[in-house]
């Protein structure tokens, strides 16, 4: 996933709120959002790594994962001996406060791909990466966004996404009528000039493709839209559109009651 919004406790009757896009190879195969057979997960699946890039479990946890794309000058993408898409299953999956579980993978992370990682386990909203030494932060109720940098990078399409968001959630009530346009504030097409975008070490004419909210290009763009609200109750609500080069391929809705955490 490349790009995500976050509102946190900004809205009366929805602690969280989540819009994000999955940025993708169109030839990587993947399942949509569904009910897993093996593990209380919510989730699409990574058909190549047995993972996912965002879910959600049964008692009301959150989760979702970036890669950190940064390329040392002169130098290349490491490889690494883990999926960052197992961290997405292994919090939904563990009894561990969201602040807890951040601490218990610190000395394995390098282990991972490079991440930026997300969780929420219905009071905290934590966030970490394996890029930075700072150790996981918990969140103070706020707007976030978050691509393929650090958290709140000044990237454009970071700053079009919380601002968006921020627009979107100003109603009385956010549930399934809200999903569409909560997914809708990442539709854009739009690259963004040179002189706006970071340099991750990848290609000029990548970073300019990149830049964009929602990308269509040859043989890589966004495969999924999904929009999140989890109640103050406790009911959840979910919806996913999935795309392949730009045209919708079909989409799922959710919803469902926490169990008990």
């Amino acid at each position: 996933m490349c790009l995500l919004a976050i509102a946190f406790d900004q809205h009366r009757n929805a602690p969280l709120i989540v819009a994000s896009n999955r940025d993708e190879f169109y030839a990587r195969p993947t399942l949509p959002m569904h009910w897993w057979d093996d593990a209380p997960i919510l989730a699409g699946r990574d058909q190549q790594a047995n993972g996912t890039w965002m879910g959600l479990s049964r008692n009301g946890r959150f989760a979702a994962v970036t890669n950190y794309r940064y390329v040392p000058e002169g130098g290349t993408i490491e490889t690494a001996e883990l999926s960052r898409g197992d961290l997405v299953t292994a919090f939904l999956s563990s009894p561990l406060s969201a602040s807890q579980w951040a601490q218990s993978i610190a000395a394995t992370a390098k282990d991972f791909g490079g991440f930026n990682l997300l969780i929420y386990d219905g009071a905290e909203l934590v966030y970490l990466n394996n890029h930075d030494d700072e150790q996981p932060k918990i969140l103070p109720p706020g707007f976030y966004a978050l691509s393929n940098g650090a958290l709140d990078s000044p990237w454009p399409k970071v700053e079009h996404a919380r601002e968006q968001l921020r627009t979107v959630i100003d109603q009385p009530q956010m549930g399934t009528a809200q999903l569409g346009q909560i997914m809708a504030t990442l539709s854009l097409e739009k690259t963004y000039a040179a002189e706006l975008l970071p340099n991750t070490g990848v290609p000029e004419e990548w970073e300019k493709l990149l830049s964009s909210p929602f990308i269509v290009a040859q043989g890589y763009g966004t495969r999924a839209s999904a929009a999140v609200i989890i109640s103050a109750s406790g009911e959840i609500t979910v919806t996913e559109q999935s795309y392949q080069a730009g045209e919708t391929l079909g989409s799922q809705t959710f919803r469902f009651n926490a169990s008990e955490r």
